[in-house]
């Protein structure tokens, strides 16, 4: 399969990569949102941003096909989500597992290419390529042969991010990315997502994050239900932020921070 992301239609206009349609997520036989539409051509970034609970690691989740969805419609890159993964790259939260493991820095960078070329596939010379770029362009190279639980948490995450980067995917889509990032990671992150949007990449991003969320070309807001959704001009006021979600912004460094004031979900969280 071609690291290329999809490509116009005859017409000369961008195929949709994204594409969802009065869409219900949710799990454990609770819905958690419902009647999502989701649109998304190559090049456009989507910010998912909302209080803990407010449902958007389950719509991210839905998108990776991790979780079917409840009800409506979902398609990645023209295909249905659960034939499409082999096009999508996720970051979770938590990587409980990979700490687990005696795992080189390299090792667990190299696992982004698994579902392009199978699970024991040898490696070829555009696998390499794609994991030395990945690994540069985070800042990472001179970690390669470190073991990734001897790093810190900053180092770490660096590391999964490198990992979507290697995958070369068309859809990329990140829960919480900066967590734990320096102000320098955290402008190597943010570099390394533009630079994936002009390749031609939709990437979907769930954040606490108003000052990332503001960078992307479209923000859904939500709380239990899709609240707002659009420009971040647009979406982003205050009025929308204190008095639909019942929640502040505060300072971290140099960027805002949504603050949850347990208006919602009475301190239940997000799966």
């Amino acid at each position: 399969m071609s690291d290329a992301p999809t490509t116009p239609d005859r017409s000369g206009a961008a195929s949709p990569v994204v594409v969802a349609r009065r869409l219900d997520v949710g799990y454990d036989g609770r819905t958690v949102l419902r009647g999502i539409d989701a649109f998304a051509t190559p090049g456009r970034s989507i910010a998912l941003i909302g209080p803990n609970g407010s449902g958007k690691s389950t719509l991210l989740r839905t998108f990776a096909g991790l979780l079917a969805p409840v009800g409506g419609a979902l398609e990645m890159c023209g295909l249905p989500v659960s034939n499409a993964s082999q096009r999508i790259a996720y970051l979770n939260q938590f990587h409980q597992n990979a700490m687990a493991l005696p795992l080189r820095v390299l090792d667990v960078v190299h696992m982004g290419r698994l579902d392009r070329r199978g699970r024991f596939a040898r490696r070829r010379t555009e696998d390499h390529a794609a994991v030395d770029e990945a690994l540069h362009r985070m800042g990472i190279a001179n970690l390669a042969g470190e073991a990734l639980r001897d790093l810190s948490g900053g180092q770490r995450q660096r590391v999964f991010l490198a990992q979507v980067l290697a995958r070369r995917a068309d859809v990329i889509l990140l829960d919480e990315p900066s967590s734990g990032l320096d102000a320098v990671g955290r402008s190597v992150f943010l570099e390394a997502m533009e630079a994936e949007t002009r390749r031609g990449a939709v990437v979907i991003t769930a954040t606490h994050d108003v000052g990332e969320a503001s960078r992307c070309d479209r923000v859904m807001l939500l709380a239990g239900r899709l609240i707002a959704d659009g420009p971040a001009d647009e979406v982003l006021t205050s009025d929308n932020l204190l008095s639909t979600f019942g929640i502040g912004l505060s300072r971290a460094g140099d960027h805002l921070v949504v603050t949850d004031h347990g208006h919602h979900d009475h301190g239940q969280h997000d799966h």
